[in-house]
């Protein structure tokens, strides 16, 4: 028997320990849970058992774990910075926000932009066509490290949006110490990595 609806689903969750809404005392944050006692202890054992099965039982892959906050450069000169964005459009009546590559352009418009000046798009909540121009939302988490940082442009850092680029930041650390050969190791196979949050 499937549940009713998400709210149910949680509610036994909570109930039974296994996640908690964060900040939940003060409202809580959207998309942020906390694991409980039995939560942690299921989340823990998956891992194990996934990280055994990835890294242990395997002859061709090193583990690694690198950290959530990389140098604002490995964003740069992988292109992310410039490119890990969506572009988002708002409706100025009800303030709900749609990503502009996934409306359906009306028959004979072939871009947003077209269709937005000729008011024939609509929100996908309130219908209406008084909507903003698309502009790009980026999807990396902006932080700063330091502790007077906000006034120094250099200390601008990211939260990792994607696990795989510690891998290859760390290709040649993992290829130098686990003294393997690249002959017979391909680049992606060589390292594993578990994303953290």
């Amino acid at each position: 028997m499937s549940a009713p609806n998400i709210e149910t689903i949680v509610s036994l969750s909570k109930r039974r320990g296994f996640v908690y809404p964060s900040s939940d005392i003060y409202g809580g944050l959207g998309s942020a849970w906390d694991y409980g006692p039995m939560g942690i202890e299921l989340y823990n054992n998956v891992k194990q058992a996934w990280w055994r099965w990835m890294v242990y039982d395997r002859d061709d892959i090193e583990g690694l774990d690198s950290s959530i906050i990389l140098n604002r450069l490995v964003w740069k000169y992988s292109g992310h910075e410039d490119t890990f964005s969506d572009p988002l459009i708002d409706c100025r009546e009800c303030n709900n926000r749609m990503r502009a590559d996934k409306l359906e352009l009306p028959e004979g418009q072939t871009t947003i932009a077209e269709a937005l000046q000729a008011k024939t798009v609509k929100c996908t909540s309130c219908g209406s066509t008084n909507l903003t121009d698309p502009r790009p939302f980026n999807l990396m988490f902006r932080t700063h490290v330091g502790a007077a940082s906000e006034d120094d442009e250099s200390s601008l850092v990211y939260l990792r949006p994607e696990t795989a680029q510690g891998i290859f930041i760390n290709f040649n650390n993992v290829l130098t110490t686990s003294r393997r050969s690249l002959t017979s190791v391909v680049m992606p196979s060589i390292s594993f990595a578990i994303g953290t949050g």
